[in-house]
């Protein structure tokens, strides 16, 4: 059965191919959603060709509910989003996919079941479905093509649901078998480079030497090094020093 996390029904109303319902369920579970409904698809359900596409998310076809109408597919829902690409001549809040998502997560949170139309893949939401929602969700593609897939759309929504869910770490550094290097042995890499410097007379005239030095520990200082760069950097000027002696 559905997971009991917090999320919205995603609704695929009228989809034409199985392929893109199996694609649009692999969108959902990418992102941890898996409240699909189904409003009446064209080539009928079960759909072996939408199993086949879902690959390991077909559980969310399993469990996706089954209606005829849109008004049934939305009917336990206190607010609905409606995706269309093209204005529809009816007076609605448009919001971002991101804004959408945002709004959708403050309305679950105060207990509010919350739905978002996807249309079929020829020409879209018709307006009588579209009626039916509370705003639309208008993506900011390209106006000149501004056809989105199905489950590209899906996809697209689903991830800024993640974001809006406070899930989505926006930046970290995967460390490779290494420790960040403590300030002791960024000290003692400073000090090994201004000596063997300092001997190759490399702080020179004498009157910019200091301030030539305060440099080159400032560039230490504001490099992100780990322990294994600077055991790598002591043995690049270990190397160099060795190779000057034996010439």
């Amino acid at each position: 059965m559905p997971s009991d996390r917090p999320q919205p029904a995603f609704v695929l109303v009228r989809p034409q191919m199985g392929e893109n319902i199996g694609a649009a369920a692999r969108a959902m579970w990418n992102f941890g959603l898996d409240r699909m409904r189904i409003v009446a698809p064209r080539d009928g359900w079960p759909n072996p060709k939408a199993v086949a596409m879902a690959s390991g998310a077909g559980r969310l076809l399993d469990e996706a509910q089954l209606v005829e109408t849109t008004a049934e597919g939305v009917a336990d829902c206190a607010y609905v989003f409606a995706t269309t690409a093209r204005a529809r001549g009816l007076t609605k809040p448009v919001f971002s996919p991101e804004r959408a998502m945002a709004l959708a997560a403050e309305k679950i949170a105060e207990g509010q079941n919350v739905a978002v139309l996807f249309g079929p893949e020829r020409a879209g939401l018709e307006n009588d479905d579209i009626a039916r929602a509370n705003a639309i969700i208008n993506v900011p593609v390209n106006p000149e093509f501004a056809s989105l897939n199905l489950a590209q759309c899906v996809l697209l929504t689903a991830y800024e649901w993640q974001r809006a869910a406070g899930e989505v770490v926006h930046e970290r550094m995967d460390m490779a078998k290494s420790d960040w290097a403590e300030q002791v042995e960024i000290e003692k890499l400073a000090e090994h480079y201004e000596d063997r410097l300092g001997e190759a007379g490399f702080f020179f005239p004498e009157h910019k030497a200091e301030s030539m030095k305060t440099n080159l520990r400032n560039l230490w200082s504001r490099m992100p090094l780990t322990r294994a760069d600077v055991q790598m950097l002591h043995g690049v000027l270990r190397q160099m020093v060795r190779w000057k002696e034996r010439g």
